[in-house]
């Protein structure tokens, strides 16, 4: 199945395999956990599972690759053996030996928060295993990302980073039809940054790359509903889906898949009936 080419959008269900997600950290290292809880988000109606092993939180500390292949393979192999023999799975990874080993355990396509600026190998990887590959804007680290983000003109900055990353990956041998886009909501932006990003996603999608949102729960979003807890941005997360399906993004990454599907599929059935 060639993700990128899926005229539906879709939804991609996230399953951390590390200890410190900002969000559901710890709740499935174990390989039965992490199965189960794939089983639940592909009867919720996930599309694609992103599996990732280091935690990309404002302030997190980098993993090793050791580490992160340690955590991810496993879960890779077993829900290709017990689970799902043809979901697409997505390796969120920056280092190109840990897409490698995830790629060769199952996985179908790769997922780089950094677009290659934290390990350019990851472009040979994909040209090698002809995979598609997600570039994702983000101003600094995960560790320092959130300490003095800037931007004159955001949509312009973000689109402009996005493009010269995509020139890059291109002159490394990757298929332009491979390529999706992400503007990377919550990554080194501030509050009215996101929301300016979330206003302009039809400047994205006009690039003509897929683009994928990952909105699921943030932080800015809270701060805009009076909420702590990230476990009660579920609505929030649905309302960004729906806007996001409006303006003709593909890839959604979410926790809550049910809710957001069913946001996914209202929108869709609207959006449809505007081509007519």
């Amino acid at each position: 199945m060639n993700v990128v080419e899926n005229t539906k959008p879709m939804i991609m269900g996230i399953l951390n395999v590390t200890p410190d997600s900002f969000s559901d950290g710890g709740r499935f290292n174990g390989v039965a956990e992490a199965l189960d809880q794939c089983r639940k988000m592909i009867e919720q109606g996930a599309d694609m599972i992103d599996i990732g092993g280091e935690s990309t939180r404002p302030g997190a500390d980098p993993v090793s690759e050791e580490e992160q292949i340690r955590r991810v393979v496993p879960i890779i192999d077993a829900i290709r053996l017990q689970l799902n023999e043809t979901i697409p799975i997505s390796i969120d990874t920056t280092l190109h030996r840990v897409a490698a080993a995830a790629l060769d355990a199952g996985a179908t396509l790769i997922n780089d928060i950094s677009a290659g600026l934290d390990d350019e190998l990851i472009f040979d990887v994909a040209v090698q295993k002809q995979v598609p590959l997600i570039l994702m804007h983000r101003q600094g680290s995960p560790k320092t990302m959130q300490e003095s983000p800037f931007y004159l003109n955001v949509v312009r900055e973000v689109l402009d980073g996005l493009m010269q990353r995509v020139e890059l990956a291109m002159s490394r041998g990757v298929d332009k039809r491979q390529l999706v886009i992400d503007p990377g909501i919550g990554f080194g932006k501030r509050k009215q940054d996101n929301i300016d990003l979330l206003a302009h996603l039809d400047q994205f999608v006009a690039t003509g790359y897929p683009v994928l949102l990952g909105t699921s729960r943030k932080r800015f979003m809270g701060s805009i509903c009076d909420v702590n807890n990230p476990e009660e941005l579920i609505t929030a997360t649905a309302v960004t889906t729906a806007l996001g399906v409006m303006n003709g993004v593909k890839y959604f990454r979410v926790h809550d898949v049910k809710e957001n599907k069913q946001a996914l599929e209202v929108a869709w059935a609207i959006y449809q009936s505007r081509q007519i």
